[in-house]
């Protein structure tokens, strides 16, 4: 089921009912979640079903066993292992086993040698990159008892499959969502007005920006060996605020319709595209991912605790598998590359933990020095996007050997429409105006956004935009991974 969906429209505000005013304790509310959890993912295929629910098993039993073998952590260690198998062959068998397959037929035809291998159609389940590693971190956490196994097979089951985040995240960690379906919930008003206010400004980033720019975008791509560089340019330029607007509009979403139901998610997104540089990008960007490759890839390699030589090979490593995490294609691993070696430039220089503050903090504009960092840091984004866009490296090459040629120059844009700009300007005031807060309408009692008048106001334009310039409805992008 997705949010910009009718179907969602109708599923929201039931659930929401009948969670708060029939299924009042805590365990029928956990209970009632499974179930809508199930008939959300279910909606788009209901024979995945049985995989997220055997992901959730082996999670559970694994951490009940860790549990009983205590003090023995030969046995735990091997439970352990077995469990992070067993999930990511899982995963790859979905995932990958075409490309492995495919990348070995070609590496062995080098040598003469013919391994005979057909490609198998398979189905990609939604979202399994995202419950598998949520799945993960709980046993590997009960492993490092930084978390008590839980007996509460109902609970663990609403973890893993929570219907807001299932599908695109935020990954969150046992140790911070887990414990909320352990304890009753109250509704708090304060709360579930701030999460709607949170998935209106998600709503309008999917709805009004990032769909609009999709529709130019593929335009632009099927079209590419015929646009001016200055047209490619603007496309990778949509598309960097489209891939931004499709992905930080559901978390959005996912962490505003969670606080309706009296439960906390981890902030995602926090202005990325503000940043002075990449090391700062990479702390504001999908930092549920980010963390979760930090605490479970990076730090167990020895982190930064090591010689410049292994922390410089800590971050390709952990850039690498963010690149495989997102497809099984070498576009995905390149611009993985691309990002682990920028990051390891700064981790040389030194700059990887500079800007720890907003930029512009208790300021209304940047210096022009933060505006050129800010522009050349996009930039360096916008290029590994096209990469990230691309079929395959050779079409990225391609599109950007179009772009940067003399045509970059030539201001004609082909597929002009000026409403797009006004969206993201939109977009980018009112982010920027709200860079200290957890999302652009988080309104405080201080300044213009006092006034309710004002606030409703607010609400009105980016109702009356998703009415009149709703784009072409779309899956969001982060569905595939």
């Amino acid at each position: 089921m997705l949010f910009n969906s009718f179907e969602f429209v109708v599923f929201l505000p039931v659930v929401f009912l009948l969670y708060w005013f029939v299924f009042r304790s805590r365990k029928w509310q956990n209970l009632f979640i499974v179930i809508v959890s199930y008939i959300f993912y279910g909606w788009w295929d209901w024979r995945f079903l049985f995989l997220i629910a055997f992901t959730t098993l082996c999670s559970f039993f694994s951490g009940l066993t860790i549990e009983k073998y205590e003090g023995r952590r030969s046995i735990q260690r091997f439970i352990s292992g077995v469990n992070i198998l067993l999930n990511l062959v899982i995963l790859g068998t979905f995932k990958y086993y075409n490309f492995f397959m495919s990348s070995l037929t070609e590496l062995l035809a080098i040598f003469d040698i013919q391994l005979g291998w057909t490609a198998v159609n398979i189905i990609l389940p939604v979202g399994i990159s995202f419950y598998t590693f949520q799945a993960l971190s709980y046993s590997i956490d009960v492993y490092k008892h930084k978390l008590r196994a839980t007996h509460d097979i109902v609970a663990f089951f609403a973890f893993v499959s929570f219907f807001p985040q299932l599908v695109a995240g935020p990954i969150e960690r046992a140790t911070n969502l887990l414990p909320q379906f352990l304890k009753s919930r109250s509704f708090d008003y304060e709360k579930a007005v701030d999460g709607c206010r949170q998935m209106l400004w998600g709503f309008f980033k999917k709805i009004v920006v990032a769909d609009n720019c999709a529709t130019i975008v593929d335009t632009i791509w099927a079209n590419y060996s015929e646009c001016s560089g200055f047209t490619l340019l603007i496309g990778a330029f949509l598309f960097t605020i489209q891939i931004y607007c499709d992905f930080s509009g559901y978390s959005d979403i996912a962490i505003g319709c969670s606080r309706l139901f009296g439960i906390s998610l981890m902030r995602n997104f926090n202005f990325p595209y503000f940043s002075r540089n990449i090391a700062e990008f990479w702390r504001r960007w999908h930092i549920s991912l980010t963390t979760w490759f930090r605490d479970y890839i990076y730090f167990p390699l020895g982190g930064s605790r090591c010689s410049m030589g292994k922390v410089i090979r800590n971050t390709f490593v952990v850039f690498l598998v963010s690149g495989l995490w997102h497809g099984a294609n070498w576009t995905y691993i390149v611009w993985g590359l691309y990002h682990g070696l920028m990051m390891g430039a700064f981790m040389l220089i030194g700059w990887n933990k500079k800007y720890p503050q907003v930029v512009a903090y208790n300021k209304m504009f940047p210096s022009a020095i933060e505006c050129v960092q800010m522009v050349v840091t996009f930039f360096l984004v916008l290029l590994g996007w096209i990469i990230f866009r691309a079929d395959n490296l050779s079409q990225a090459l391609d599109y950007m050997n179009h772009m940067f040629s003399v045509s970059l120059l030539d201001f004609h844009y082909i597929f002009y429409t000026k409403k797009i700009f006004l969206f993201i300007l939109i977009l980018l005031v009112g982010e920027w105006l709200q860079r200290n807060k957890q999302h652009a309408l988080q309104f405080s009692v201080n300044g213009i956004f006092r006034n309710r008048i004002v606030r409703y106001a607010v609400y009105a334009i980016l109702l009356v935009l998703m009415i009149l310039f709703v784009g072409k409805a779309e899956t969001f992008i982060y569905f595939q991974f």
